[in-house]
């Protein structure tokens, strides 16, 4: 299974903006889709953005639809969420998911690997 580290997260006010990084090891990620899956206290786990293999294909919550960007690189192993005209409701652990030779489901189930999150908190 491919190892995730996510990075990025922290404290942004309302409306601002943050990228979140999700660097993988142990495998090469052009055969996983990825996901980003985020939870806040309290709340049910929440898929937010996925992406498939090749990076041609994206799926989004419409929570985010908008606002939200999900990108790879796959030369870095890496994968990205671009959080643009951050909410209040946005705060919670963001996780980043693998799914190996998935195609970039909205289905959080699909996801076998996991990060152990990165926290994004919005100050309103």
């Amino acid at each position: 299974q491919v190892q995730l580290i996510e990075s990025g997260g922290g404290l942004v006010q309302a409306g601002g903006s943050l990228r979140l990084s999700c660097a993988a090891s142990g495998g090469t990620i052009n055969t996983y889709a990825m996901a980003w899956v985020r939870q806040a206290p309290g709340k049910e786990r929440e898929l937010e953005a996925a992406i498939n293999g090749s990076g041609g294909n994206t799926v989004y919550a419409n929570t985010v639809k908008g606002r939200f960007t999900i990108s790879r690189d796959n030369t870095k192993n890496t994968v990205y969420l671009q959080m643009n005209s951050v909410k209040a409701e946005d705060t919670a652990v963001y996780c980043c998911a693998a799914d190996r030779w998935g195609p970039g489901s909205g289905d959080s189930r699909r996801y076998d690997s996991w990060g152990q999150g990165t926290q994004v908190t919005v100050s309103s």
